[in-house]
Order: C-alpha cells, then structure tokens, then sequence
C-alpha cells in the first residue's frame, strides 16, 4: 500500500474514491428512501446516449452523458407526474431511447473507440485532475443542498403527500434532486462505468439500512462503507490485475452478504435471550 502512494494515478484513484463515497453516499441514501433505484437505473442507462453523441461529434463524452442524463431525469419526473404515463414506462422508453442512440452513434463513428470499455465498466485508475474537480465541485454542492434543505427533504423522501400538505416545495425538490441525481452518475461513471455505477448508489445505502433507519445515520454508514469498498476495491485489483470497478462493487456485494449474515446471528441471539428470560 505504501509504495502504491508514489503513483500519482494511485493518488488520484484514492482521492476519487473518497470523493466517490461522498457524493454516492448521500445521493444514494436519498435514491434507496425514496424508492426510486429504477428511475437512477434508467437515467445511468439513458446517458449512454450523449456519449455516443460525444464520441461522433468530437466533444467531451461526459458532457453529452451529462445533458442526456439531466433531460432523461427531468422527462421521467415530468413525465410520470404531469401526464398518465406510467412511471417504469417513461422510464424504460428512455432507457432503451439513450441506449439505442449510443449504440448508433458509437456505430457510425470511425475508428475504434478505445475508451468506450471505460465508460461502460469504469476503471478509478484512470481518473484525472480534472475528473477530481468535477466530482469536488458534485461532493460540495451535494453537501450545501443537503445541509440547508435536510428536513424538507426527509419530508420529500418518506412522506411526499405529507411535504404537500406542509405546502413544502415538492415539485421543486423533486426536480432539483433527480439533476443531481443524474450529476453523481455521470461524474461517476469513470469509477464504475455506466453497468456498474448504479451499484454504488444502492449497496452501501442497502447494507447501511439493515442497521439503522435514520436517514442521517444511513448517509454517514454509506459513506463509510463506500470508502472501504472503494479501498478495498483498489487493492484487490492492484493485487489480482483486474478491473477496479468490478472489484469495487465485488467488496460491496462482499459486505452486503456480510451484513446480512451477522445481522441474521445478532436476530437469532436476541431471539433466544429473550425465550430464555420467558
């Protein structure tokens, strides 16, 4: 581990694994309370759209999975609430709509695309400074709107009809944190790639829920266990020479079956202390 940190890629990959576990940790503790882990599949899906589109025109593949992600998350939120469409049909219209426009695009662009593996299976390890600004400029933003709307949002997350009747700006919270949303999927893509990003908005926020219900408590957990994924991850991968945003999520499924097993033992010990007390 020590003579990892003279790499300045290793270095970045940390930093971004830190910031990953931020930036998911809160996003996805929102996602995993507000029952919505289908929406953000079809918005990581959808995003592959602007990536094919960046790959044909020559611009930055983020920004086209950025615009694609952001308009994707707005339509499925407009769109599930303002007509009567139903909600898992806008969503899988847009979600094989990106696919499908990626695939194309991706297609009709000559040459090899070289990268492409890297933004469908994300590798940490080719992290740059620039990806690192992005994803402190998600983690504080993020943070600033957690910190300064926290209750309307817990509001939002576990009683929408409730926030409504408080006359609590709903729509507008709704709006603004499916963009956010789809910001920390496409700012995360280049860890996980877009098959796999959608499993760090879920299983930390799952693993951290089998122990606490406090949404506060679940961001701090997530987060935790996010680092140590990411840490984990990294090494694993240095050590076996596989990809890193396989072996990121291999920790957290890891954990998962983890969590589940210990917690299952504490269930049963507490079970049969309270019989023996009877």
């Amino acid at each position: 581990m020590i003579e990892l940190l003279q790499y300045r890629f290793f270095l970045n990959a940390l930093l971004a694994g830190v910031l990953t576990a931020i930036s998911c940790g809160i996003m996805g503790s929102y996602i995993v309370s507000k029952r919505i882990v289908f929406i953000s599949g079809g918005i990581t899906h959808a995003s592959f759209g602007g990536i094919g589109l960046g790959y044909f025109f020559g611009f930055n593949p983020l920004l086209g999975a950025m615009v694609f992600s952001i308009l994707s998350g707005l339509g499925i939120e407009f769109m599930s609430k303002k007509t009567d469409v139903r909600e898992d049909s806008v969503i899988a219209i847009l979600w094989s709509f990106g696919m499908a426009v990626g695939v194309i695009f991706v297609f009709l662009t000559p040459g090899y695309s070289a990268n492409l593996m890297s933004y469908l299976f994300g590798n940490i390890l080719t992290v740059s400074s620039l990806n690192l600004y992005f994803l402190l400029f998600l983690c504080v933003l993020i943070i600033v709107v957690f910190a300064s709307m926290f209750k309307t949002i817990l509001f939002v997350s576990f009683d929408e009809q409730f926030a409504r009747a408080l006359r609590l700006p709903v729509d507008t919270v709704n709006y603004l944190l499916i963009a956010i949303v789809a910001l920390t999927i496409v700012f995360n893509i280049r860890i996980a790639g877009i098959i796999l990003v959608i499993s760090l908005l879920t299983i930390p926020q799952t693993i951290a829920n089998i122990f606490v219900k406090d949404l506060k408590q679940m961001i701090y957990y997530s987060i935790l266990i996010g680092l140590l994924g990411n840490i984990l991850g990294l090494l694993l991968s240095y050590q076996f020479n596989i990809p890193s945003g396989a072996s990121i999520i291999f920790c957290l499924v890891l954990f998962f079956l983890l969590a589940k097993v210990f917690r299952g033992i504490q269930t049963a010990f507490r079970i049969r202390t309270q019989l023996s007390k009877k």
